[in-house]
């Protein structure tokens, strides 16, 4: 099982979900201060206030990454600890912070791999219309510029964004995330103002860091039909549509999948659009039904070429033919209790490492040639410490072992798997979950916050020093 030398092991964060210190050296207000504030939306009334302080406990945390031997340490930047307001004054502090944690790093040895973008939009942009309003991705491509301009002669792995589908439609249409809109032609307009600041992003990273290898990270999931009936079959290819064709398409081929650009254009008009209006250029007519609106140079800006797709992976999804979804006619299957021959993870999530290798080759088969790194996959468990506070967490290293063992699968088959990285580092706020979830390698003490490697970690030093030889052990 052995993977080759040049194989990036690594561990990931996100800013709103470690550091803490939100108030603090002029950090603006982002949309989850808000939304984590406004009472009901999130478990047990938890906020990121404090989260795990890594923005004053960085130096222990690197300790921790030095222990464990990684390769590679996956982290956000936040918008409004740079700009706190979304755009014009800076924060030369907050960038500061950044500067120092980078050089701990490559101090250590340690390759640090930026995502930009990880949903904590400042609130003064969502104030304006958020990514509903196209104003929005110029703002985030002036950002990508700043931040780049102060560490891009260090730092040359670039992710422009975490997830777009989550901060589309789970900000957006469902309404679970912030910022709370619950509204299917808003997540659409967002979502591909998203893809845009991608796309915006892109040549201004270039020409700051030209030696910096620019990705985008996506949540992918395989969707399989509940049955074998055509209705089924059809249904689960329109949520594939949903989920992984409406990001990869515009990407990777400058379109977007015909059968749901049909579907939503004839759809009626959303009338909780928010402020979708905002999109409109002058003079120019509304998009029809549910589409977004769009400029006739955005999709080629969306399919610039990058140099790797971050991929997160953590289930895959069934479905079956039905109107939970009202306009594509699709239900999300219930993945089976109890007798189930597929365990599931604290969050119930069927634990199905196969959807690893078959992701993979997929984007290998219909999208690439191009480098792939797993940038997310990990799992929530009860994790119970014993009377000394030590966590055996033997289920999350069953967990990692098998989805390192598809992984290889993948690569054997050819794709071009560079990478992985373990969600996460820390238990840490788990976003409209609080701090009921704990995915870490490292047991935080919430109250003191002490930091406490599980079994988990020492499984996974051993796992990197071997190089995937010892995932037995």
């Amino acid at each position: 099982m052995a993977l080759p030398d040049d194989f990036v092991w690594g561990v990931a964060t996100a800013a709103y979900q470690i550091e803490g210190a939100v108030t603090e050296d002029g950090r603006g207000e982002s949309i989850w201060d808000r939304f984590s504030h406004t009472p009901g939306k999130v478990a047990g009334g938890d906020t990121g206030d404090i989260a795990c302080d890594s923005y004053h406990r960085w130096r222990d945390d690197v300790r921790l990454l030095a222990e464990l031997g990684v390769d590679a340490y996956r982290f956000s930047v936040a918008w409004p600890r740079v700009f706190p307001t979304g755009y014009g004054y800076q924060s030369a502090a907050g960038l500061d912070y950044y500067e120092s944690l980078v050089d701990a790093l490559l101090e250590a040895g340690i390759r640090p791999f930026i995502t930009l973008y990880h949903w904590d939009l400042p609130q003064a942009l969502q104030d304006r219309g958020g990514w509903e309003n196209r104003d929005t991705p110029f703002y985030f491509a002036d950002y990508a510029d700043r931040v780049a301009s102060r560490l891009g002669d260090r730092c040359r792995d670039w992710i422009t964004l975490n997830e777009p589908w989550v901060a589309a439609h789970q900000g957006h249409e469902s309404g679970l995330h912030a910022p709370g809109v619950r509204s299917l032609g808003a997540a659409l307009q967002a979502a591909h103002h998203l893809l845009l600041a991608h796309g915006l992003a892109l040549p201004r990273l270039r020409d700051v860091s030209p030696q910096s290898r620019i990705g985008i990270t996506l949540n992918l999931s395989p969707v399989h039909a509940a049955s074998d009936r055509a209705t089924d079959q059809d249904a689960a290819t329109r949520a594939d549509g949903y989920y992984n064709r409406w990001y990869l398409e515009p990407l990777f081929q400058g379109i977007y999948p015909a059968d749901l650009w049909e579907a939503y254009a004839d759809s009626e008009a959303d009338p909780a659009k928010g402020g979708r209006a905002l999109a409109f250029a002058a003079g120019s007519e509304p998009p029809l039904g549910l589409c977004p609106y769009m400029e006739e140079s955005d999709l080629e800006l969306i399919a610039a070429e990058f140099d790797f797709l971050g991929v997160n992976y953590y289930f895959r999804t069934i479905v079956a033919a039905g109107d939970k979804h009202r306009v594509l006619g699709f239900r999300r299957w219930p993945v089976p209790e109890g007798d189930s021959p597929m365990p599931q993870t604290a969050m119930g999530w069927e634990v199905y490492p196969a959807g690893m290798s078959e992701l993979l080759q997929r984007l290998h088969r219909d999208y690439g040639p191009i480098p792939l790194y797993v940038t997310e996959n990990g799992a929530a468990f009860e994790d119970v410490p014993d009377d000394a506070g030590l966590v055996d967490d033997s289920q999350r290293i069953s967990y990692l072992r098998e989805h390192l063992e598809s992984l290889t699968e993948a690569r054997a088959s050819g794709a071009d798997v560079r990478g992985y990285f373990v969600w996460s580092l820390l238990d840490n706020f788990e976003w409209a979950l609080g701090y009921s979830k704990r995915f870490g390698l490292v047991r935080v003490d919430y109250g003191p916050l002490h930091r406490i490697p599980k079994a988990s970690y020492a499984w996974y030093q051993r796992c990197i020093t071997s190089k995937g030889a010892e995932m037995d052990r």
